[in-house]
């Protein structure tokens, strides 16, 4: 990738908004079923993260989209903790790529280059995630895949779908997790939405047209009433197990030849190949065949077939190592680009976004896309009146991905230097490629937004106030600060409905609920700067309670006032000092100068002081309650050195993050084991030095064989 930022500054600026948008665009697919952009687009997002990280391995967020999985569940279904992590897979988008793939499984491995490695291919279900439980042959419960860790329980729902047997056929373990994609078939699809149309023509009401199969299987699979999933018909396909008490079969075909035996249905083109080209034939095959499938796919998932190696190869932050999804190419349309609008986030951010004229892309009509920033807009030149060529793959909202008229005599766009909200200046920070308004609190945008946060789903999760009551009660004056929703009452709420006592009664209840609430979702809903969930859950962590992070902060923020450039002092050298000594004020893992300068910032500010002192007369946050395990190296530092025999370092430092120990390049006086191998130098004789144990490989095999690690079988979903 030739366009990377030129410094790290730069960088860590653009992984900010990508984060932001990443994590923006994960909940609307995942959680709300109401995607913006295509896939195509999200994608590219990820690998432009992905670039960054890779490029600037110190500029990586601990709230890094690569460390995700999913969104958090919605509120309105019960939510249940996934025995197994329900995981994703990494993306693949060229012949290059899956050739890459299977290397890197040889080089984890330590398998000779031409040795060969038999996968499976099959078809990408463009569906919703679920798991499927069964006890002693029966189904007991079924959870979507929410956030990877919690689900929602869908279990009655589930029970409606004639696809999902409710006892297995033949012997079964005593507890076997069947994971698959629900999905809705495009010829039900379109009977749907014509049967919602007729239906809305008869009560003279506003028809509700789903946008896609997925969307419409989302929606229909998540009813609270399983009598209207009953009414609409789900399908679903069987591709992998999560928690089993038994694995009937040593390779991912037995398996799923299992699975067809208990009487699920398996996608057809599944395919069990040898070796890279093979693999590749199936993606032709399938993508040839595409148009004419029942269902909507969007690529080919191959996975490593030995189970062994699946086990031994583990997983990264979201993906396990063992598969990967060979996406296919985003389909186009050509369209009119009539205007750019400006929206303005809670953080001032200033974000164009393109309105097109309608057009069809593979079956689905596209009316908007974003345009991400100026930068973007200048880089393909656009403006309004230009035709653009768009593209899609299984969404609504495309990615602009050309000009198609950029000789055309009309002026170039000029991106607004004031904010469209408040009046205000928009400035671009340097480094950054984002305007920002600078009008903050006195923002109308900003302020609706921050109420917006401060109440959603992942902050106080207060349930019944959206966005549409927020945006109406500040309009009308009844919350202008966060600690105002908790002053609002029922004679209030009442007013603004015909028979509303009910309804006002349900938001003050939903309201009441959250006058405790967990230290890191409290300071994630101060919507701070660069604090995202990761960062308020380290922050909260490491300080268990808000007196004590309170205390942190302000001797922080003494501390910034007190630091002075020294006489000559470059510029460079003082701001490198004083990020140093903000981030140790800070002293918590994984928080750089970028987090620390804005978490100090906010509390140096005296208006956000007295909103959050505001808010803690109403509100108290609890403390937090570690839970700790028992492990020979958890919390250790440990190094590798030397040859290693019998594994790779990748599967070397992979073991020991499963054991909760952190593999560090050198040693000090903080390592905690080293791990020597044949040929140990220096390593090895400062860790004598320092009176550090030292073992062999063979010992360390010892101690992750005692943890049953390579028994793991993270069973992971397709996309």
């Amino acid at each position: 990738m030739t366009d990377l930022p030129a410094t790290e500054i730069e960088a860590a600026a653009e992984l900010e908004t990508l984060a932001a948008q990443i994590a923006y665009h994960n909940a609307r697919y995942h959680t709300d079923d109401a995607p913006e952009i295509s896939d195509a687009d999200y994608d590219a997002l990820v690998r432009r993260n992905a670039a960054l990280e890779a490029a600037y391995p110190a500029a990586v967020r601990t709230d890094s989209p690569s460390r995700t999985v999913g969104a958090a569940p919605a509120g309105h279904l019960a939510k249940v903790a996934h025995a197994k992590a329900m995981m994703s897979l990494d993306n693949a988008f060229a012949d290059e790529e899956v050739e890459e793939f299977v290397a890197r499984v040889r080089r984890f491995l330590k398998l000779a280059d031409d040795a060969p490695v038999a996968l499976t291919a099959e078809p990408k279900i463009d569906g919703l995630s679920c798991s499927l439980r069964y006890e002693d042959g029966r189904l007991v419960q079924a959870l979507t895949r929410g956030d990877g860790q919690v689900g929602e329980d869908v279990t009655a729902n589930v029970r409606t779908i004639s696809d999902i047997p409710q006892t297995l056929q033949g012997e079964a373990p005593a507890i076997f997790e069947v994971r698959g994609e629900v999905y809705m078939a495009k010829d039900d699809f379109a009977a749907l939405n014509a049967r919602l149309l007729a239906e809305a023509e008869e009560t003279g009401k506003d028809a509700r047209q789903f946008a896609n199969p997925r969307n419409a299987a989302a929606g229909s699979l998540r009813q609270k009433d399983a009598a209207v999933t009953a009414s609409r018909t789900l399908r679903f396909l069987a591709h992998g197990w999560g928690e089993a008490s038994v694995v009937p079969g040593e390779t991912q075909a037995e398996v799923v030849d299992t699975l067809r035996g208990w009487g699920f249905p398996i996608a057809e083109g599944f395919a069990r190949v040898e070796g890279t080209a093979a693999a590749l034939d199936v993606y032709r095959k399938i993508e040839a065949e595409r148009a004419d499938l029942p269902f909507d796919i969007d690529g080919v998932v191959y996975k490593v077939d030995r189970l062994d190696w699946q086990a031994r190869l583990g997983q990264v932050a979201k993906a396990p190592r063992w598969a990967i999804a060979h996406k296919f190419p985003a389909e186009r349309a050509q369209t009119l680009l009539e205007k750019i609008d400006i929206q303005v986030g809670r953080t001032g951010a200033m974000t164009p976004v393109a309105r097109l004229s309608p057009v069809t892309v593979g079956g689905v009509v596209v009316t908007n896309a974003t345009l991400h920033n100026a930068d973007e807009i200048e880089r393909l030149g656009v403006r309004p009146g230009d035709r653009v060529l768009v593209q899609r793959a299984g969404d609504v909202i495309p990615q602009i991905v050309e000009n198609l008229t950029p000789d055309a005599e009309r002026e170039a766009y000029v991106f607004p230097h004031v904010c469209p909200e408040c009046g205000s200046a928009a400035e671009r920070e340097e480094g950054e490629v984002v305007y920002r308004c600078t009008g903050g609190l006195i923002c109308p945008a900003q302020r609706v937004e921050r109420l917006i946060h401060f109440a959603s789903r992942h902050a106080f999760d207060i349930g019944g106030l959206g966005q549409t009551l927020i945006e109406a009660f500040f309009r009308d004056g009844l919350i202008e600060s966060p600690a105002d929703i908790f002053r609002l009452t029922e004679e209030q709420l009442a007013a603004r409905k015909k028979d509303g006592r009910v309804w006002a009664a349900k938001v003050i209840a939903a309201i009441e609920t959250k006058r405790t609430i967990p230290l890191d979702r409290f300071l994630f809903s101060l919507g701070i700067r660069h604090v995202g969930e990761i960062t308020a859950r380290d922050l909260a962590r490491r300080y268990v309670s808000a007196k004590a992070l309170g205390a942190v902060l302000r001797h922080a923020v003494f501390l910034r006032g007190q630091i002075e450039a020294a006489i000559g002092e470059p510029e460079r050298k003082f701001v490198l000092r004083r990020d140093k000594l903000l981030v140790g004020a800070i002293e918590t893992a994984g928080i750089g100068p970028e987090v620390a300068s804005a978490l100090i910032g906010f509390c140096a500010e005296p208006h956000n002081r007295r909103v959050v002192f505001d808010l803690l007369r109403e509100v108290k946050p609890a403390d937090v309650v570690h839970e700790t395990r028992e492990s020979p190296v958890t919390g250790q530092i440990l190094v590798f050195t030397g040859s290693l025999e019998t594994l790779s370092r990748d599967e070397a430092k992979a073991q020991a993050e499963a054991l909760g120990a952190r593999v560090a390049a050198s040693v000090s006086s903080k390592t905690g084991l080293v791990i020597a191998g044949p040929g140990a130098g220096s390593k090895l004789k400062k860790a004598t030095e320092l009176g550090i144990r030292v073992i062999t490989e063979a010992e360390w095999a010892e101690i992750v064989a005692a943890s049953s690690l390579a028994q793991v079988n993270f069973g992971p979903l397709q996309g």
